[in-house]
């Protein structure tokens, strides 16, 4: 049993959450321009309707049910709904094409599935009739979708509240009667590399994870975290979902991601989950605009970071802070970090950056500027969270000490393998798939190449697949490479190639915002994207970025030549996960011909 509650399956963890802050705010969203909230034993009354409707309906123990939607309250509603009715959910992304949602739908064998929108309705419709096993599609935000097996949710919970009053104890008796060993949710990998896996999670994963997790977090009734990562992910399923309800915290669904730094301000969160990508976006958005400010106001600031990061690096390594360098500390606070501080709500105690390498420069600038960013690892397969840095030893560069019940070692060829109560239970209907992934001894693989520290934190170094071996059989890991080459304000993305070739080179998406705000003032003349890019100034700026960006790697880690792309990598081309990571196999074979142009000249 657990120090923070007492639940070993997340139905338990929901009953228990409910009954312990019935009276605390558990959500907030916004409606027009106003917040609105909604209290645990609100959120309780609404998740024994969402699961009535679903009994009405039929749903049974070990069922599976989908849901394909933008994060919100009625998405976790479904969430604890399902649980509790010992059920299985099925995670799919709402930003997946018809064929790709059609096939987790088909291998998940879902009996209902939950959709969002009119939108996401509409992906579902035209395949519906090779849907043999789903009964009805539930609409979330929409009730104009005419097809009789298409049903409003208000038709649900209406349902569910007559299933209610007919059975006051069903919700209570299925709560009890759900298993830690049973499967709680399919989440499939975002599949960089060949088909999904659906990886089957258990109550028992996921709450070990929550557990391991709450200890790293410092989570209280006093907090408020702003969510805009994809629930369908599992790092904010957990992270931003599990962790903060099961102590009393609020949760603030954002519009969309491009309403999040609006959104941020408003609510004034005191923690968020959150991906590198913003972050490199936060830290490009104040140097480049640092930089158009006079001498006094750059030294200043310069200054300021000088001090921020004494105390960031005195702090975080149990040593003392003078006296002296405390006040100019304050000072600093007051004339430069207090306006960064205020973009980010005025409140936030820290931010957890997850699902992708966050460089190192990004991570130091930020935290000396006191936005507190620890970084942690995980992967899907582990419920996610793996290692995590922790308030006070925040250590950069690394990926910060396993969680309390993960084990770990390092393979010997540098592969980082675990164990604990957080690794799956295989991947759905894919036995050879576990089996490539959990060894005869039960560590899982992770596909991460890692080094582990003497004081026992981790730093992922790369991919095991992604490691580039070039003509002259040199091994290279891209990961550092591309993480200092994206904290350019001139670029938004890279790619390093080098496989079988003489040296490396680059496919670089240009920060284009930036890129035509400089042309403007420079004054030079162009008609498409395709003809600034060729513009011998703007070849000159890549030129020198690039080569002052691989100062201090060796020669053989160099980027020698590099391309310029007129199209960012996007989700919706399949160049990107869900979670923002850059699909490498998918960007080399679609720009084969621009990486063998660049090697040929």
């Amino acid at each position: 049993m657990s120090s923070y509650g007492d639940y070993t399956t997340l139905a338990e963890l929901f009953n228990y959450a409910t009954n312990k802050f019935a009276k605390e705010v558990a959500y907030k969203y916004k409606v027009g321009d106003e917040w609105k909230s909604i209290t645990y034993s609100q959120v309780r009354e609404e998740v024994e309707d969402v699961f009535g409707g679903l009994k009405k309906y039929g749903l049974k123990p070990q069922d599976h049910v989908g849901v394909m939607a933008e994060n919100s309250r009625h998405w976790a509603m479904v969430d604890y709904a399902t649980l509790s009715a010992r059920a299985t959910l099925t995670t799919i992304y709402p930003s997946l094409t018809t064929k790709q949602a059609k096939w987790i739908i088909l291998h998940s064998e879902c009996k209902f599935l939950f959709v969002g929108t009119e939108k996401e309705a509409k992906k579902i419709l035209p395949v519906f009739d090779s849907l043999p096993k789903v009964q009805k599609v539930f609409v979330i935000n929409d009730d104009s979708i005419n097809h009789p097996d298409f049903l409003p949710f208000s038709d649900l919970i209406e349902k569910g509240k007559q299933y209610i009053s007919q059975y006051p104890t069903e919700f209570e008796k299925d709560i009890k009667s759900v298993k830690p060993e049973d499967i709680a949710t399919l989440i499939y990998t975002s599949g960089t590399t060949g088909v999904p896996k659906g990886v089957m999670l258990t109550h028992k994963n996921i709450v070990a994870n929550v557990l391991d997790s709450l200890q790293a977090l410092n989570i209280s009734t006093k907090d408020s975290m702003l969510s805009f990562l994809p629930l369908s992910h599992s790092f904010e399923r957990t992270g931003g979902h599990f962790c903060p309800f099961a102590e009393g915290a609020t949760v603030c669904y954002a519009e969309n991601i491009l309403k999040v730094a609006q959104n941020i301000v408003e609510v004034r969160p005191t923690m968020m989950m959150t991906v590198p990508r913003l972050l490199e976006k936060i830290y490009t958005k104040i140097t480049s605009k640092l930089q158009k400010e006079s001498k006094i106001k750059q030294n200043l600031f310069s200054w300021a970071l000088d001090v921020g990061e004494k105390v960031f690096k005195l702090e975080n390594s149990g040593q003392k802070v003078g006296f002296f360098l405390r006040q100019k500390h304050k000072m600093a606070n007051k004339l430069v970090f207090s306006k960064i501080q205020e973009k980010v709500g005025g409140r936030l105690r820290y931010m957890v950056s997850g699902g992708a390498p966050l460089p190192e420069k990004v991570a130091l600038f930020l935290n000396s500027a006191g936005v507190t960013v620890q970084e942690g690892y995980g992967l899907t397969e582990t419920s996610p969270v793996l290692s995590a840095n922790r308030l006070g030893a925040n250590k950069i560069g690394t990926v910060g000490p396993p969680l309390e019940t993960v084990r770990t070692r390092i393979a010997s060829d540098g592969e980082l393998l675990v164990k604990g109560p957080n690794v799956m239970k295989g991947y759905y209907k894919n036995e050879e798939e576990t089996h490539k992934a959990i060894d005869d001894d039960g560590w899982f693989h992770t596909g991460d190449i890692a080094k582990i520290d003497e004081d026992g934190y981790i730093k992922i170094t790369d991919r095991k697949k992604h490691i580039i071996v070039t003509a002259g059989g040199k091994n290279v890991a891209p990961q550092q490479m591309e993480g200092i080459l994206v904290t350019s304000k001139w670029i938004e993305q890279v790619v390093i190639v080098g496989d079988d070739r003489k040296y490396l080179g680059a496919l670089v998406v240009p920060s284009f915002p930036n890129l035509e705000e400089w042309a403007v003032e420079e004054g030079i003349d162009y008609d498409s994207k395709e003809d600034l890019i060729n513009h011998p100034k703007v070849k000159a700026i890549y030129d020198n970025t690039i080569k002052d960006s691989m100062d201090g790697f060796a020669q053989f880690e160099k980027v020698r030549k590099y391309k310029l792309l007129t199209k960012e990598f996007t989700i919706e081309d399949g160049e990107l996960t869900p979670s923002l990571k850059i699909k490498r196999n998918v960007v080399l074979k679609k720009y084969a011909d621009n990486i063998d142009e660049m090697y040929s000249v």
